[in-house]
């Protein structure tokens, strides 16, 4: 690690990297991915299964880096996946069910290998895990990387119309961290990012004219109205992540650093005014928390039972108020999936600005994120990539799902976005 690099210093890390399978993605054999790797004491986890969320990163940390036919597998393969349940669109878009029950959902957690749907009870109202498939699809697709068709293209429209019918710039959802449902900035946002990408390629592919789904035509104005509801939903809440009433309520999320980057979505002084917000309030000396008083992995999480670590956020609460555990500020996990994402967010601005300062802060951050590889005492042991590390016996520990696919996706991210501004600085 250094205070600054060369482009060579950074191909030798990414090649020691490699060489210690720290950048290694395991993949099913239909190109998806599970969460992160698992054995006989992380399998309660349940990280062994596939995530639609996940996958769209580790997906587009691969199209980053020049490896659009990994990219393009996975996306294919999910399509198939949505394809296969297609009726969980069609079965809320109609109302033959109600879109309150969350397991009535189209599901963004499955069986990767048969494409099954998981029975276990879910928090499947995650609109931000539909909206980042039909972002990627649409990006793909425009760039000529992926081919598409009418059928294919009236799937994704059954994407929007679920979408206007559960009105999800107003939709109560548990978005990117599947806990308590809220309003949630993050959520509308990914959605919007969609909508845009999708209205971008219906304005190229003559196939707009013949676009009709469930009986309702798509038209550039539906669309239009869609991502007008969703930015100004936007623009009242931001940059909170929600504004209900406690305990909804939440002033800071690391969520809303994704619609800096990768979307893209959020630009000018709001997005200068998140980083300052998750860097001042979330950020800590090992990770970045996701908010206040997160009570996932936060202090003595061992002590919580198996079952009930990695379930339903109602239940996890229920056991810390029956053993009168009250978090504290300060006991919260600090996860690994944020510090490569805010260098690959100061690594656009310095490609921008040529401002030394971005490019400086690119390289802070990249270099927090190398610092949270494993070392070789670790019971993992060295050259991991943690979910996140949290607090256990006064010290700060890696988390059970260790390594994390999706924190290895952003470093890869990070590092390639590093060799570009230190190519566009010669």
């Amino acid at each position: 690690m250094s205070s600054e690099y060369s482009v060579s210093h950074i191909q030798g890390i990414i090649t020691l990297l490699e060489q210690q399978k720290t950048l290694s993605f395991p993949r099913l054999e239909n190109g998806l991915f599970p969460a992160a790797e698992v054995d006989s004491k992380t399998k309660y986890t349940g990280y062994g299964n596939v995530w639609v969320r996940d996958n769209i990163y580790l997906a587009y940390a691969h199209y980053f880096c020049g490896q659009t036919d990994i990219a393009v597998t996975t996306v294919k393969t999910l399509k198939q996946y949505f394809q296969k349940h297609q009726s969980r669109f069609f079965n809320i878009i109609n109302g033959k069910v109600d879109k309150n029950k969350i397991m009535q959902r189209p599901h963004i957690r499955f069986n990767g290998q048969t494409l099954e749907e998981i029975h276990q009870e879910w928090n499947h109202a995650q609109n931000d895990a539909l909206g980042y498939f039909v972002w990627f699809y649409c990006k793909l697709v425009r760039e000529k990387i992926l081919t598409t068709n009418l059928e294919q293209l009236e799937l994704i429209s059954l994407f929007v119309l679920y979408f206007k019918v559960i009105n999800y710039w107003q939709d109560e959802d548990s978005g990117h961290w599947e806990e308590e449902r809220k309003i949630a900035a993050s959520s509308i946002g990914v959605v919007v990012a969609a909508l845009i990408e999708f209205k971008r390629l219906c304005q190229e592919l003559p196939l707009i004219n013949n676009l009709k789904c469930n009986d309702t035509v798509i038209t550039l104005d539906l669309l239009d109205e869609l991502i007008q509801k969703g930015k100004a939903e936007l623009n009242h809440i931001l940059p909170s992540e929600c504004i209900q009433e406690k305990p909804l309520h939440r002033r800071y999320d690391s969520a809303l650093l994704f619609l800096l980057y990768p979307l893209q979505i959020i630009k000018g002084e709001m997005a200068e005014k998140i980083l300052t917000d998750v860097i001042n309030h979330l950020q800590g000396d090992y990770g970045i928390r996701r908010y206040l008083k997160d009570s996932f992995w936060c202090k003595e999480y061992k002590q919580v039972p198996p079952q009930i670590r990695t379930t339903h956020c109602i239940d996890r609460e229920q056991w810390f108020q029956d053993n009168n555990r009250e978090l504290q500020l300060g006991e919260e996990a600090q996860w690994c999936i944020f510090d490569p994402i805010i260098s690959a967010i100061f690594g656009l601005k310095f490609q921008q600005t040529k401002n030394n300062n971005d490019l400086q802060q690119q390289t802070d951050y990249l270099n927090r994120s190398l610092g949270q590889i494993t070392a070789s005492d670790s019971p993992f042991g060295g050259f991991k990539c943690p979910e996140l590390y949290y607090l256990e016996k006064a010290a700060y520990v890696p988390g059970d799902a260790t390594p994390l696919l999706w924190t290895q996706a952003n470093l890869k991210v990070a590092l390639e976005m590093m060799k570009r501004s230190l190519s566009f600085q010669l």
